[in-house]
């Protein structure tokens, strides 16, 4: 870029050196047509070489040879050339090196003018490729700025993104070092009576602490009316710096604080001498510590859309070159240099984007948390339905999520190639937490039964058979009355042990049919039982009050005991088996997101089977996503192995899996799953806490 100013600025002012016209050394016509003009410094070609490179040249000649013998001299952006030829030059060439042709006897005036003009136009392109540098810088400033914007947005990781805006911050201004600070509302503790909600099962308020109703407990509060600076991170390239987060009050005595407070920006040339009038300082112990030399500081507010401070971004000590480490004071003397005001206005605009991306982000954090607690209360509202199996969700995602990591980390085999991303591992707890969700639709006397027949229904039986047994009674008292009458005392006594013997055998035999009923009415894990005895105890029939002939048990009741796995009968296991289209149709109404919208297909499989036998939807093979797999394996191993529930007791690890073993040979369960799963020891994340996805 040219050093001279427009020729009109050298006029007006003579501390401005004069333009500079060249001829060649011995060129008579070239200098006599030059030496009537007075505002030129005039000088000959072979003493031009002690002229500023950078300087305006106007070159005027007159012979073609003297245009070929300094061809590229005279291609120079500064420089122009004025041919005082009759006739153009013959070589070609030469035409785009020649500002103008004039006659040899130009006037002194003209050739002024056309003097001006030449170094007008060198200006003027020197102007036009100052302002393309500029405009390229910009652009280049604002597509950075955009890459930056979309890293800030793309980022909903709180601590990575605050790592982001700092280093992105350092690098678009070359920072040796930076320094983030949050504004905060203050927390205040309060006393007060902590109601609890008193209730069986697993409720709500089981997640929270329970003190007696009322007990003095101490709450923390946000205080609205009170701010306060948390120091939340450091960056330096030039020194490890020993960093632990701590909160500040926001005073006009730090430069964080006196920004936050104010919202305005802070520019210090040097740390080191600050201007009398300004109420912040600097702390220089840790200088002092590690020999460091803070000198240039730039501290900017971070503000939202609602122009409210979130933030301070403080950067340190701009370089000349980024890649400089300031080891040493003649370094930081000669490698540093003053933030530039439009270093402030871009970092300004990287501020304000970031204030946004960072409320994005604790925005998108609280909805997740939301989303969290809601998962947790409702699955904890469903499991309170059945106390029984309480925290069966939770465990199930725990293992599902272990079987995900171990399949993700495999290097060989058939799940080298399996790799789940972050999101995907969400997917999977959160269907593994809401498998079961469909439960709420299912009657809870089914949901919860935990024998063959109902409490009622057994107690029904029971009061048969007491009835039978007081009627057996009463017919034998009969006969001894009879007895006694017909046949006198003296042999009635004679006879008392045989009527003795006839009731107990009767009631022994009433007690025997109730065992087995009692037997049968116990559920089993496997398909087992034989239950032909119970045939015989329907045969038995007795008199009702009515005198009405009927079986001691009913054709219904003979049903339910007969019921070969398990406590359900064909309708009330489809019942509960519906759980799962209810659990589907439930999680298809949630909007979820595009990056966890696999949830409802994952979690509606759980009870589907490899060989197309399982239900609801008797899917085959390849319609069981291999998420779901991994749950179904983690659902039933959790089903066996749980604590004892009414209908079922637990079973050992080892019997659990040789049962999901059976699975395998069954072909209803994935087989390099459950190997995986034995393999690893994935049952070892049975029961420990729950992953923080």
């Amino acid at each position: 870029m040219s050093t001279v100013a427009p020729i009109k600025t050298v006029v007006a002012s003579s501390a401005l050196p004069l333009p500079l016209v060249v001829f060649f050394e011995g060129d008579e016509v070239a200098k006599r047509t030059l030496s009537g003009l007075q505002k030129y410094r005039r000088i000959s070609f072979e003493a031009s070489e002690s002229a500023p490179q950078d300087v305006e040249h106007i070159v005027v000649l007159t012979r073609e040879a003297q245009m070929s013998e300094q061809y590229d001299a005279l291609r120079k952006p500064n420089v122009r050339v004025l041919a005082l030829a009759d006739a153009r030059f013959k070589d070609h060439r030469f035409d785009g090196a020649v500002y103008a042709y004039l006659p040899a006897a130009t006037p002194g005036a003209l050739l002024e003018r056309m003097i001006d003009n030449a170094i007008d136009h060198i200006q003027l392109l020197a102007n036009r490729r100052e302002i393309n540098d500029r405009l390229q810088g910009a652009t280049r400033e604002i597509h950075e700025l955009n890459q930056i914007g979309a890293a800030l947005s793309a980022e909903h990781n709180t601590a990575k993104l605050l790592e982001l805006i700092l280093t992105k911050a350092r690098e678009i201004t070359q920072s040796d070092a930076g320094s983030l600070y949050l504004v905060e509302q203050a927390e205040v503790e309060e006393a007060g009576p902590v109601p609890t909600t008193a209730g069986e099962g697993g409720t709500i308020t089981d997640l929270l602490p329970s003190p007696t109703i009322g007990a003095v407990s101490k709450l923390v509060k946000q205080d609205e009316s009170k701010k306060r600076l948390r120091w939340k991170l450091v960056q330096n390239d030039s020194v490890d710096a020993p960093f632990r987060e701590r909160v500040m009050d926001i005073s006009p005595k730090s430069i964080a604080g006196y920004v936050a407070l104010t919202g305005k920006h802070v520019n210090i040339e040097d740390a080191y001498h600050l201007p009398a009038d300004v109420p912040y300082s600097i702390n220089r112990k840790f200088d002092e510590d590690s020999g460091y030399r803070t000198k240039s500081i730039l501290a900017i507010p971070m503000k939202n859309q609602k122009d409210e401070i979130v933030g301070v971004l403080q950067l340190i000590n701009a370089k000349r070159e980024m890649s400089t480490k300031l080891d040493t004071l003649s370094v930081v003397l000669q490698q540093v240099i003053p933030f530039t005001e439009r270093q402030r206005a871009i970092v300004e605009s990287l501020a304000s984007q970031a204030a946004v991306a960072l409320e994005n982000s604790q925005l998108y954090e609280a909805i997740q948390r939301l989303f969290e607690g809601f998962v947790r209360a409702a699955v904890i509202a469903i499991e309170a339905r059945d106390p029984t199996t309480s925290g069966h969700s939770f465990r199930v995602a725990n293992l599902t999520v272990a079987l995900a990591e171990v399949a993700d980390r495999s290097d060989a085999g058939p799940f080298a190639d399996l790799r789940f991303t972050r999101n995907e591992m969400k997917e999977i707890r959160y269907a593994s937490l809401l498998h079961d969700f469909g439960k709420v639709g299912v009657r809870e006397e089914v949901l919860v039964k935990a024998k063959k027949l109902y409490p009622s229904q057994l107690d029904l039986i029971n009061q048969r058979f007491q009835f039978v047994k007081r009627s057996m009674q009463a017919e034998i008292l009969q006969s001894r009355l009879d007895y006694v009458l017909e046949k006198g005392r003296d042999e009635y006594l004679q006879q008392v042990p045989q009527f003795d013997k006839k009731l107990g055998d009767e009631l022994a035999e009433l007690d025997g049919y109730f065992e087995t009923i009692l037997r049968s009415n116990e559920p089993t894990v496997l398909a087992e039982g034989n239950f032909e005895r119970l045939l015989d105890i329907a045969a038995h029939r007795f008199q009702n009050f009515a005198g009405d002939e009927q079986n001691l048990i009913t054709d219904d009741e003979v049903r339910l005991l007969s019921i070969r796995k398990g406590s359900l009968d064909d309708a009330e296991r489809l019942q509960i088996e519906s759980h799962v289209v209810h659990t589907f149709k439930f999680l298809q109404q949630i909007p979820w997101t595009k990056e966890i919208k696999s949830i409802p297909a994952i979690a509606r499989g759980h009870h589907e089977k490899l060989n197309g036998k399982g239900y609801p939807f008797k899917l085959s093979a390849v319609e069981i996503p291999i998420q779901t797999r991994m749950m179904t394996i983690s659902d039933i191993f959790d089903a066996l192995c749980a604590v004892d529930r009414p209908y079922k007791r637990a079973v050992t690890l080892e019997r659990a899996l040789e049962i999901l073993g059976f699975a395998v040979k069954d072909g209803e369960v994935d087989p390099m799953l459950f190997e995986l799963f034995k393999e690893a020891k994935v049952w070892e994340r049975w029961k420990v806490e729950p992953y923080p996805y």
